[in-house]
């Protein structure tokens, strides 16, 4: 293990992460943005007349960074696209000829994202930066902007009916979480032509997501009220649940203008949930039967329909992820953009669930085997940032760079991930650095009793909320050979001080009150307990974070060294929280492969 495996390389691994996110489709063709790692900008793409072209021109990238994760960074016009542009967040339009985009907001001190189009405006989420940071739901035109909504702490998805008589949105107030508790909030349009006094349709100690109309003008939207995202909406003059299964009908809400689902009418829906990890796509019909479709992909993202495809952004454990064209009656499916085979189909490691005793309860994730293995290979345990987020079960070219390289892989859904339903996300309520690290040191011990790898060779990895179930896993149990934190967080004292609003409240909901709860902060504080780690650490760090600014990192790794642990640091000057420049990408990789093989070597 101790020489690179030349057929798959940190840059090839790197090159494969072209992604997508936010699929349009409108009279003019089907829309979308494409982040490339080689420049990291996001671009706007058009496909029209069986071609694909790329709308968005040098110096712009369509990113919006409200509640700094963004979302919902543009929409369409009859004959433009709408988008936010990454370096000053103003809203610009661009006409489907390839002229230069032109502004449309001049508002240096707000941001905008989770754009919507409806008859000459564009509604968004606006967040106002001033002495404290503000948000509204706003309507923009040429010249003008009208407050739709404002009072609450945060919104979402602001969505009008075809015939603009019924604006629906989500909004909450802190300390929740839009994975928490949520709103679902409607105004009507009243005859003299001013909109009427705003009204909760939902929110009982529920978090809703994705408010629909269907082409009649009812309401829908996702509730976990039943202990699942799962449809609900005006149905017989009453609002109710739709038939569904009893699964998780959307991840957590983590950025705007998600869409996994799309109402059909009062009982059909077009929609991708999981189950045990895996994702399907469906119609699903007023007596419960189900019409899947492209069933050898196993996630779905940005769900969009025309009157002859369903579109969605699609990956399989084969396949990096795809623009997918499926015909609706024939349901054949059609490739237009990504996709590429990143490695021979006979080379590619594919992901097996795996559910094992962790405590008093059963944690979640996927097992890829090692390619070319001697018995009981080493391991690579996997943990998500978040907390409340995901791994899926698709094509991931970091997770096939260690496979390739004779290393077992543990991607994990500890509890509080999502994908599972309520119950297993809120477990992390009070408990993070506790029961996320209990799943992580639980996943070795089984893989090993069922003789998958050495438990004497496990190695642990995550980036910022994952960096810190690493660090906490280090300093806490003697399981890990070694470690990797990507911008991890070791003090989440200083973390709670730094944090932007959208985050302001979740370390109190993952831990504790920093008064009240002192006690539990020391005890979780990895930086506090330095001296407990033996094991080598190696850090990754952007110099430009402002979530886990590098003076944390740098004190965890000092704290390392003055007690004699081997410890590594690479501190990148351009990067934020969360690496996008692909150089950089690659280094980390190839340097966190080489520190384990030394490790290995001791």
């Amino acid at each position: 293990m101790s020489s690179p495996v030349a057929e798959f390389s940190a840059t090839q691994a790197v090159a494969a992460g072209t992604d997508f996110a936010e699929l349009k489709v409108g009279d003019q063709g089907l829309f979308w943005n494409e982040f490339r790692p080689a420049d990291g900008a996001c671009r706007i793409w058009h496909w029209r007349q069986q071609q694909a072209h790329c709308l968005t021109p040098d110096g712009f990238s369509a990113r919006s960074r409200v509640y700094e994760y963004g979302g919902g960074s543009f929409c369409l016009s009859p004959d433009a696209v709408l988008f936010v542009n990454e370096k000053d967040q103003q809203v610009y339009r661009q006409a489907l000829d390839g002229s230069q985009p032109q502004g449309l907001t001049a508002a240096p001190d707000c941001r905008y994202g989770d754009l919507q189009w409806h008859e000459g405006q564009v509604l968004a989420v606006e967040e106002h930066h001033a002495e404290r940071v503000e948000h509204r739901l706003v309507a923009l035109a040429a010249g003008t902007r009208q407050v739709l909504a404002e009072g609450a702490d945060f919104y979402a998805s602001p969505t009008l009916s075809a015939d603009g008589q019924r604006l629906a949105w989500i909004e909450w107030d802190r300390p929740a979480q839009p994975w928490t508790v949520t709103r679902l909030m409607l105004r009507e349009l009243q005859g003299d032509g001013l909109w009427g006094a705003a009204q909760c349709v939902a929110g009982q100690d529920e978090s809703l997501q994705q408010p629909r109309f269907d082409a009649d003008g009812r309401l829908y939207c996702l509730s976990d009220r039943n202990g699942f995202w799962q449809p609900w909406g005006e149905v017989g003059g009453r609002w109710q649940a739709l038939p569904a299964e009893a699964a998780d009908h959307a991840a957590a809400p983590w950025q705007l203008g998600a869409c996994t689902w799309l109402p059909l009418g009062p009982q059909r829906y077009l929609a991708t949930r999981f189950e045990n990890g895996f994702g399907t796509l469906a119609i699903h019909g007023e007596d419960n039967r189900m019409q899947a479709f492209a069933k050898d992909y196993t996630r779905f993202r940005s769900l969009a329909m025309d009157a002859q495809y369903l579109y969605a952004i699609a990956a399989s454990p084969t396949r990096p992820p795809a623009i997918l064209a499926i015909e609706r009656d024939g349901q054949r499916s059609r490739v237009l953009a990504g996709g590429s085979q990143v490695l021979p189909d006979t080379r590619i490691s594919c992901p097996l669930p795996i559910s094992y005793p962790s405590g008093e309860a059963l944690a979640h994730g996927f097992f890829y085997p090692a390619m070319d293995s001697q018995h009981n290979p080493p391991l690579v345990v996997f943990i998500h940032g978040g907390p409340t987020s995901a791994c899926y079960p698709v094509l991931d070219a970091r997770i096939q760079y260690w496979t390739q390289r004779g290393f077992a892989v543990a991607d994990l859904n500890y509890r509080g991930s999502s994908g599972y339903g309520r119950a297993y996300r809120q477990a992390l309520h009070l408990r993070w650095g506790e029961i996320d690290v209990q799943d992580a040191c639980a996943a070795v011990a089984f893989l090993a009793g069922q003789g998958l790898i050495d438990p004497d060779k496990a190695f642990i990895r995550g980036g910022s909320a994952g960096g810190y179930t690493t660090l906490c896993a280090l300093a806490f149990h003697d399981v890990f050979r070694a470690g990797a934190s990507l911008y991890g967080v070791s003090d989440p004292i200083a973390l709670g001080k730094a944090t932007h609003k959208f985050e302001g409240d979740y370390l109190e909901w993952l831990i504790g009150d920093p008064q009240q709860d002192a006690e539990r902060y020391r005890q979780r504080t990895p930086l506090l307990h330095a001296e407990r780690i033996k094991a080598p650490v190696i850090f990754f760090q952007g110099e430009l974070d402002a979530v886990v600014v590098p003076e944390q990192t740098r004190s965890m790794l000092e704290a390392l060294k003055a007690n004699g642990i081997k410890a590594v640091g690479h501190f990148y000057a351009e990067e934020r929280h969360g690496f996008r420049k692909a150089q950089n990408l690659a280094h980390a990789l190839e340097e966190e492969w080489r520190f384990y093989c030394q490790v290995l070597e001791r």
